[in-house]
Protein backbone atom coordinates (compact mmCIF):
# COMPACT_ATOMS: atom_id res chain seq x y z
CA UNK A 1 0.00 0.00 0.00
CA UNK A 2 1.17 3.47 -0.85
CA UNK A 3 0.66 6.74 0.97
CA UNK A 4 -1.16 9.67 -0.75
CA UNK A 5 2.10 11.01 -2.11
CA UNK A 6 2.93 7.65 -3.67
CA UNK A 7 5.38 6.68 -0.98
CA UNK A 8 5.09 3.12 0.32
CA UNK A 9 3.36 2.85 3.70
CA UNK A 10 4.84 0.63 6.39
CA UNK A 11 2.82 -1.75 8.46
CA UNK A 12 3.10 -1.52 12.23
CA UNK A 13 5.11 -4.70 12.31
CA UNK A 14 7.51 -3.43 9.64
CA UNK A 15 8.03 -0.14 11.43
CA UNK A 16 8.50 -1.89 14.74
CA UNK A 17 11.03 -4.29 13.21
CA UNK A 18 13.04 -1.42 11.76
CA UNK A 19 13.01 0.47 15.05
CA UNK A 20 13.94 -2.73 16.91
CA UNK A 21 16.90 -3.25 14.62
CA UNK A 22 18.10 0.33 15.03
CA UNK A 23 17.74 0.24 18.82
CA UNK A 24 19.49 -3.08 19.30
CA UNK A 25 22.31 -2.21 16.90
CA UNK A 26 22.88 1.17 18.54
CA UNK A 27 22.78 -0.05 22.16
CA UNK A 28 24.18 -3.64 22.31
CA UNK A 29 25.92 -2.93 25.62
CA UNK A 30 25.07 -0.03 27.89
CA UNK A 31 25.46 1.02 31.52
CA UNK A 32 22.52 2.73 33.19
CA UNK A 33 22.11 4.26 36.64
CA UNK A 34 18.61 4.51 38.03
CA UNK A 35 16.21 3.94 40.88
CA UNK A 36 14.34 0.64 41.09
CA UNK A 37 10.57 0.95 40.84
CA UNK A 38 7.81 -1.66 40.97
CA UNK A 39 10.02 -4.78 40.99
CA UNK A 40 7.98 -7.95 40.43
CA UNK A 41 9.29 -11.52 40.57
CA UNK A 42 7.27 -14.10 38.62
CA UNK A 43 7.00 -17.88 39.16
CA UNK A 44 9.12 -18.32 36.06
CA UNK A 45 12.04 -16.78 37.93
CA UNK A 46 12.12 -13.66 35.76
CA UNK A 47 12.03 -10.24 37.44
CA UNK A 48 10.36 -7.24 35.80
CA UNK A 49 10.91 -3.68 37.01
CA UNK A 50 11.35 -0.11 35.87
CA UNK A 51 14.36 2.16 36.26
CA UNK A 52 13.71 5.84 36.72
CA UNK A 53 15.23 9.17 37.53
CA UNK A 54 13.65 12.57 37.94
CA UNK A 55 12.75 12.93 34.27
CA UNK A 56 12.33 9.51 32.65
CA UNK A 57 11.37 5.87 33.08
CA UNK A 58 12.54 2.72 31.27
CA UNK A 59 11.29 -0.83 31.57
CA UNK A 60 13.79 -3.58 32.43
CA UNK A 61 13.76 -7.34 32.68
CA UNK A 62 16.12 -9.66 34.57
CA UNK A 63 15.88 -13.14 33.13
CA UNK A 64 15.89 -16.10 35.53
CA UNK A 65 19.51 -17.13 34.86
CA UNK A 66 20.73 -13.60 35.65
CA UNK A 67 18.43 -13.14 38.63
CA UNK A 68 19.76 -16.35 40.21
CA UNK A 69 23.30 -14.93 40.14
CA UNK A 70 22.49 -11.59 41.74
CA UNK A 71 23.86 -11.29 45.29
CA UNK A 72 20.79 -9.28 46.33
CA UNK A 73 17.14 -8.75 45.48
CA UNK A 74 16.24 -5.41 43.84
CA UNK A 75 13.90 -3.47 46.12
CA UNK A 76 11.72 -0.42 45.67
CA UNK A 77 13.71 2.82 45.80
CA UNK A 78 17.13 1.13 45.62
CA UNK A 79 19.66 2.93 43.43
CA UNK A 80 21.44 0.51 41.12
CA UNK A 81 24.03 0.39 38.38
CA UNK A 82 22.87 -1.85 35.55
CA UNK A 83 24.63 -3.25 32.54
CA UNK A 84 22.63 -4.70 29.69
CA UNK A 85 21.47 -4.29 26.13
CA UNK A 86 18.52 -2.37 24.84
CA UNK A 87 15.86 -4.19 22.87
CA UNK A 88 12.29 -3.62 21.73
CA UNK A 89 9.31 -5.79 22.63
CA UNK A 90 7.16 -5.82 19.43
CA UNK A 91 3.76 -6.81 20.95
CA UNK A 92 3.77 -3.58 22.94
CA UNK A 93 6.00 -1.48 20.74
CA UNK A 94 8.00 -0.74 23.88
CA UNK A 95 11.72 -0.80 24.34
CA UNK A 96 13.25 -2.31 27.47
CA UNK A 97 16.59 -2.98 29.06
CA UNK A 98 17.72 -6.61 29.08
CA UNK A 99 19.73 -6.68 32.35
CA UNK A 100 22.98 -8.66 32.38
CA UNK A 101 24.48 -7.42 35.65
CA UNK A 102 23.23 -5.26 38.49
CA UNK A 103 24.88 -3.91 41.59
CA UNK A 104 23.60 -1.59 44.30
CA UNK A 105 24.76 1.99 44.19
CA UNK A 106 24.93 4.50 46.99
CA UNK A 107 24.98 3.82 50.72
CA UNK A 108 21.28 2.97 50.91
CA UNK A 109 21.29 0.46 48.07
CA UNK A 110 24.52 -1.20 49.12
CA UNK A 111 23.41 -1.41 52.72
CA UNK A 112 20.15 -3.07 51.74
CA UNK A 113 22.00 -5.58 49.56
CA UNK A 114 24.48 -6.20 52.38
CA UNK A 115 21.74 -6.95 54.89
CA UNK A 116 20.04 -9.34 52.46
CA UNK A 117 23.24 -11.32 51.90
CA UNK A 118 24.05 -11.37 55.63
CA UNK A 119 20.64 -12.82 56.40
CA UNK A 120 21.02 -15.45 53.68
CA UNK A 121 24.49 -16.61 54.76
CA UNK A 122 23.57 -16.54 58.45
CA UNK A 123 20.62 -18.81 57.73
CA UNK A 124 22.99 -21.25 56.00
CA UNK A 125 25.21 -21.30 59.10
CA UNK A 126 28.29 -19.63 57.60
CA UNK A 127 28.58 -17.29 60.58
CA UNK A 128 28.21 -19.98 63.27
CA UNK A 129 30.93 -19.99 65.91
CA UNK A 130 30.87 -23.79 65.99
CA UNK A 131 32.38 -24.02 62.50
CA UNK A 132 35.25 -21.67 63.24
CA UNK A 133 38.67 -23.21 63.77
CA UNK A 134 41.50 -22.30 66.16
CA UNK A 135 44.63 -20.81 64.66
CA UNK A 136 47.84 -22.89 64.74
CA UNK A 137 50.35 -21.78 67.38
CA UNK A 138 53.37 -21.83 65.05
CA UNK A 139 52.37 -22.09 61.35
CA UNK A 140 54.75 -23.51 58.77
CA UNK A 141 53.84 -20.66 56.45
CA UNK A 142 51.48 -17.68 56.23
CA UNK A 143 49.46 -16.98 53.08
CA UNK A 144 48.44 -13.39 52.33
CA UNK A 145 45.66 -12.43 49.90
CA UNK A 146 45.73 -8.72 49.10
CA UNK A 147 46.94 -6.19 46.55
CA UNK A 148 50.72 -6.36 46.04
CA UNK A 149 50.80 -2.57 45.65
CA UNK A 150 48.77 -1.55 48.71
CA UNK A 151 49.86 -0.41 52.14
CA UNK A 152 48.27 -3.49 53.71
CA UNK A 153 50.84 -5.92 52.31
CA UNK A 154 53.71 -3.74 53.52
CA UNK A 155 52.22 -3.58 57.01
CA UNK A 156 51.69 -7.34 57.13
CA UNK A 157 55.20 -8.19 55.92
CA UNK A 158 56.77 -5.71 58.34
CA UNK A 159 54.97 -7.15 61.37
CA UNK A 160 55.56 -10.78 60.37
CA UNK A 161 59.27 -10.09 59.83
CA UNK A 162 59.56 -8.40 63.22
CA UNK A 163 57.70 -11.05 65.17
CA UNK A 164 59.01 -14.21 63.57
CA UNK A 165 61.30 -13.87 60.53
CA UNK A 166 61.66 -17.65 60.31
CA UNK A 167 58.07 -18.18 59.14
CA UNK A 168 57.77 -18.05 55.31
CA UNK A 169 55.17 -15.75 53.72
CA UNK A 170 53.37 -16.64 50.47
CA UNK A 171 51.62 -13.75 48.70
CA UNK A 172 48.68 -14.39 46.37
CA UNK A 173 48.12 -11.06 44.57
CA UNK A 174 44.51 -10.01 44.05
CA UNK A 175 42.42 -7.05 43.02
CA UNK A 176 40.80 -5.62 46.12
CA UNK A 177 38.68 -2.88 44.57
CA UNK A 178 36.63 -2.31 41.44
CA UNK A 179 35.13 -4.59 38.84
CA UNK A 180 36.23 -8.22 39.17
CA UNK A 181 37.82 -7.69 42.60
CA UNK A 182 35.58 -10.18 44.40
CA UNK A 183 36.32 -12.91 41.86
CA UNK A 184 40.05 -12.12 42.05
CA UNK A 185 40.08 -12.40 45.87
CA UNK A 186 38.11 -15.68 45.77
CA UNK A 187 40.52 -17.14 43.18
CA UNK A 188 43.57 -16.16 45.27
CA UNK A 189 42.06 -17.83 48.35
CA UNK A 190 41.48 -21.00 46.36
CA UNK A 191 45.05 -20.93 45.07
CA UNK A 192 46.57 -20.78 48.57
CA UNK A 193 44.09 -23.29 49.97
CA UNK A 194 45.71 -26.02 47.86
CA UNK A 195 49.22 -25.54 49.29
CA UNK A 196 50.55 -27.84 52.00
CA UNK A 197 53.19 -25.36 53.21
CA UNK A 198 50.65 -22.73 54.34
CA UNK A 199 48.80 -23.19 57.64
CA UNK A 200 46.99 -19.85 57.93
CA UNK A 201 45.60 -17.19 55.56
CA UNK A 202 45.37 -13.42 55.99
CA UNK A 203 42.76 -11.97 53.63
CA UNK A 204 42.19 -8.23 53.45
CA UNK A 205 43.15 -4.73 52.45
CA UNK A 206 43.50 -1.24 53.90
CA UNK A 207 40.62 1.03 54.80
CA UNK A 208 38.25 2.85 52.48
CA UNK A 209 34.65 3.70 51.80
CA UNK A 210 31.84 1.18 51.65
CA UNK A 211 32.26 1.09 47.88
CA UNK A 212 36.02 0.54 48.21
CA UNK A 213 35.55 -2.43 50.54
CA UNK A 214 32.60 -3.88 48.66
CA UNK A 215 34.51 -6.84 47.19
CA UNK A 216 34.73 -8.29 50.71
CA UNK A 217 30.94 -8.11 51.01
CA UNK A 218 30.41 -10.24 47.92
CA UNK A 219 28.97 -13.73 48.19
CA UNK A 220 31.75 -15.30 46.11
CA UNK A 221 34.38 -14.16 48.64
CA UNK A 222 32.28 -15.31 51.60
CA UNK A 223 31.90 -18.79 50.13
CA UNK A 224 35.59 -19.01 49.23
CA UNK A 225 36.51 -18.27 52.86
CA UNK A 226 33.94 -20.76 54.16
CA UNK A 227 35.26 -23.49 51.83
CA UNK A 228 38.94 -22.86 52.62
CA UNK A 229 40.46 -25.80 54.56
CA UNK A 230 43.03 -23.45 56.14
CA UNK A 231 42.05 -21.12 59.01
CA UNK A 232 41.40 -17.61 57.71
CA UNK A 233 42.03 -14.28 59.42
CA UNK A 234 40.09 -11.40 57.85
CA UNK A 235 41.79 -8.02 57.90
CA UNK A 236 39.63 -5.59 55.94
CA UNK A 237 39.88 -1.86 56.40
CA UNK A 238 40.20 -0.11 59.75
CA UNK A 239 38.93 -1.13 63.15
CA UNK A 240 35.46 0.31 62.55
CA UNK A 241 35.00 -1.35 59.15
CA UNK A 242 33.08 -4.63 59.23
CA UNK A 243 32.42 -6.78 56.17
CA UNK A 244 30.77 -10.11 55.47
CA UNK A 245 34.27 -11.59 55.15
CA UNK A 246 34.76 -10.76 58.86
CA UNK A 247 31.66 -12.74 59.82
CA UNK A 248 32.69 -15.84 57.83
CA UNK A 249 36.41 -15.87 58.69
CA UNK A 250 37.69 -17.94 61.62
CA UNK A 251 39.14 -14.82 63.24
CA UNK A 252 38.52 -11.14 62.53
CA UNK A 253 41.41 -8.72 62.91
CA UNK A 254 40.68 -4.98 63.07
CA UNK A 255 43.58 -4.13 60.72
CA UNK A 256 46.09 -5.95 58.49
CA UNK A 257 48.85 -5.23 61.03
CA UNK A 258 46.74 -6.77 63.80
CA UNK A 259 46.16 -9.82 61.60
CA UNK A 260 49.92 -10.32 61.32
CA UNK A 261 50.22 -10.02 65.12
CA UNK A 262 47.58 -12.74 65.49
CA UNK A 263 48.98 -15.05 62.80
CA UNK A 264 52.40 -15.80 64.29
CA UNK A 265 53.82 -15.72 67.83
CA UNK A 266 56.79 -13.52 68.68
CA UNK A 267 60.09 -15.42 68.72
CA UNK A 268 60.74 -14.56 72.35
CA UNK A 269 57.31 -15.85 73.32
CA UNK A 270 58.01 -19.14 71.56
CA UNK A 271 61.31 -19.57 73.37
CA UNK A 272 59.71 -18.69 76.69
CA UNK A 273 56.86 -21.14 76.08
CA UNK A 274 59.31 -23.93 75.30
CA UNK A 275 61.41 -23.09 78.37
CA UNK A 276 58.40 -23.03 80.68
CA UNK A 277 57.11 -26.30 79.23
CA UNK A 278 60.54 -27.91 79.76
CA UNK A 279 60.72 -26.77 83.37
CA UNK A 280 57.21 -28.01 84.04
CA UNK A 281 58.01 -31.39 82.48
CA UNK A 282 61.16 -31.77 84.61
CA UNK A 283 59.28 -30.72 87.73
CA UNK A 284 56.53 -33.22 87.00
CA UNK A 285 59.10 -35.98 86.43
CA UNK A 286 60.93 -35.16 89.66
CA UNK A 287 57.66 -35.15 91.57
CA UNK A 288 56.68 -38.52 90.14
CA UNK A 289 60.07 -40.04 91.01
CA UNK A 290 59.91 -38.61 94.54
CA UNK A 291 56.41 -39.98 95.07
CA UNK A 292 57.42 -43.45 93.93
CA UNK A 293 60.57 -43.37 96.07
CA UNK A 294 58.44 -42.52 99.09
CA UNK A 295 56.05 -45.35 98.35
CA UNK A 296 59.01 -47.76 98.07
CA UNK A 297 60.43 -46.64 101.42
CA UNK A 298 57.02 -47.09 103.02
CA UNK A 299 56.76 -50.62 101.67
CA UNK A 300 60.27 -51.55 102.78
CA UNK A 301 59.65 -50.24 106.30
CA UNK A 302 56.31 -51.98 106.69
CA UNK A 303 55.81 -54.75 109.36
CA UNK A 304 55.24 -57.40 106.70
CA UNK A 305 58.56 -56.67 104.97
CA UNK A 306 60.48 -56.53 108.30
CA UNK A 307 59.14 -60.03 109.17
CA UNK A 308 60.62 -61.52 106.00
CA UNK A 309 64.22 -62.08 107.33
CA UNK A 310 62.89 -63.64 110.54
CA UNK A 311 60.61 -65.88 108.60
CA UNK A 312 63.44 -66.89 106.25
CA UNK A 313 65.69 -67.79 109.21
CA UNK A 314 62.88 -69.91 110.71
CA UNK A 315 62.34 -71.72 107.44
CA UNK A 316 66.11 -72.37 107.16
CA UNK A 317 66.18 -73.89 110.64
CA UNK A 318 63.19 -76.08 109.85
CA UNK A 319 64.95 -77.26 106.71
CA UNK A 320 68.08 -78.17 108.67
CA UNK A 321 66.04 -80.23 111.12
CA UNK A 322 64.19 -81.96 108.35
CA UNK A 323 67.48 -82.66 106.61
CA UNK A 324 68.87 -84.25 109.77
CA UNK A 325 65.86 -86.47 110.21
CA UNK A 326 65.86 -87.32 106.55
CA UNK A 327 69.55 -88.25 106.72
CA UNK A 328 68.95 -90.80 109.50
CA UNK A 329 65.99 -92.25 107.75
CA UNK A 330 67.79 -92.26 104.44
CA UNK A 331 70.72 -94.28 105.85
CA UNK A 332 68.37 -97.04 106.90
CA UNK A 333 66.47 -96.90 103.64
CA UNK A 334 69.66 -96.94 101.60
CA UNK A 335 70.96 -100.02 103.46
CA UNK A 336 67.76 -101.95 102.96
CA UNK A 337 67.46 -100.74 99.38
CA UNK A 338 71.07 -101.81 98.66
CA UNK A 339 70.32 -105.34 99.75
CA UNK A 340 67.19 -105.39 97.67
CA UNK A 341 69.01 -103.99 94.63
CA UNK A 342 71.75 -106.61 94.90
CA UNK A 343 69.14 -109.35 94.85
CA UNK A 344 67.29 -107.76 91.94
CA UNK A 345 70.54 -107.20 90.08
CA UNK A 346 71.43 -110.87 90.26
CA UNK A 347 68.01 -111.75 88.92
CA UNK A 348 68.18 -109.13 86.21
CA UNK A 349 71.57 -110.29 85.14
CA UNK A 350 70.21 -113.74 84.53
CA UNK A 351 67.33 -112.32 82.45
CA UNK A 352 69.25 -109.48 80.73
CA UNK A 353 69.35 -109.46 76.91
CA UNK A 354 73.00 -108.49 77.27
CA UNK A 355 73.69 -111.87 78.78
CA UNK A 356 72.04 -113.44 75.77
CA UNK A 357 74.09 -111.23 73.45
CA UNK A 358 77.23 -112.29 75.25
CA UNK A 359 76.50 -115.79 74.17
CA UNK A 360 76.74 -114.77 70.46
CA UNK A 361 73.24 -113.51 69.78
CA UNK A 362 72.35 -110.06 68.40
CA UNK A 363 69.34 -107.68 68.26
CA UNK A 364 68.47 -106.12 64.88
CA UNK A 365 66.42 -102.91 64.52
CA UNK A 366 65.45 -100.63 61.62
CA UNK A 367 67.74 -97.60 61.47
CA UNK A 368 66.25 -94.89 63.74
CA UNK A 369 63.93 -97.34 65.56
CA UNK A 370 64.28 -99.23 68.86
CA UNK A 371 61.77 -101.98 68.07
CA UNK A 372 63.57 -105.24 67.34
CA UNK A 373 62.93 -106.93 63.98
CA UNK A 374 61.37 -110.38 64.26
CA UNK A 375 60.77 -111.17 60.57
CA UNK A 376 62.57 -110.60 57.30
CA UNK A 377 59.29 -109.32 55.88
CA UNK A 378 59.64 -106.16 57.98
CA UNK A 379 62.46 -104.82 55.77
CA UNK A 380 63.30 -104.77 52.12
CA UNK A 381 66.36 -104.43 49.97
CA UNK A 382 68.03 -101.02 50.47
CA UNK A 383 66.69 -100.48 54.02
CA UNK A 384 69.18 -99.41 56.65
CA UNK A 385 69.36 -101.60 59.77
CA UNK A 386 71.37 -101.56 63.01
CA UNK A 387 72.73 -104.77 64.65
CA UNK A 388 73.32 -104.65 68.43
CA UNK A 389 76.05 -107.01 69.71
CA UNK A 390 77.28 -107.65 73.20
CA UNK A 391 80.25 -105.40 72.41
CA UNK A 392 78.83 -102.48 70.37
CA UNK A 393 76.68 -102.22 67.24
CA UNK A 394 76.92 -102.43 63.46
CA UNK A 395 75.19 -100.43 60.73
CA UNK A 396 74.21 -102.32 57.55
CA UNK A 397 72.13 -102.08 54.39
CA UNK A 398 69.78 -104.92 53.40
CA UNK A 399 70.76 -106.38 50.03
CA UNK A 400 68.34 -109.28 50.10
CA UNK A 401 65.23 -110.17 52.11
CA UNK A 402 63.96 -113.74 52.13
CA UNK A 403 60.64 -114.59 53.75
CA UNK A 404 60.32 -118.16 55.14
Amino acid sequence: MNAPGGEPALTVSELTARVKRLVEEEFPDVWVVGEVSRPRAYPSGHVYLTLKDDDAVISAVIWRSTAARLPFTPEEGMEVLVRGRLNLYPPRGQYQLDVRTMEPRGVGGRQAALEQLKAKLAEEGLFDEARKRPLPFLPRGVGVVTSPAGAAVRDVLKVLGRRNPGVPVVLAPALVQGEGAAESVAAAIGKLAGRDDVDILIVGRGGGSLEDLWAFNEEVVARAIAACPIPVVSAVGHETDVTIADFVADVRAPTPSAAAEIAVPEVGDVKNTISVAGRRALAALASAVSARRGRLRAVLSSWAIRRVPDRLRGISQELDEASRRAGTAATSVVFRTGERLADLSARAEALSPLAVLARGYSVTTREGSTAPLTSASEVGAGDRIRIRLAGGSLGATVTESKHE
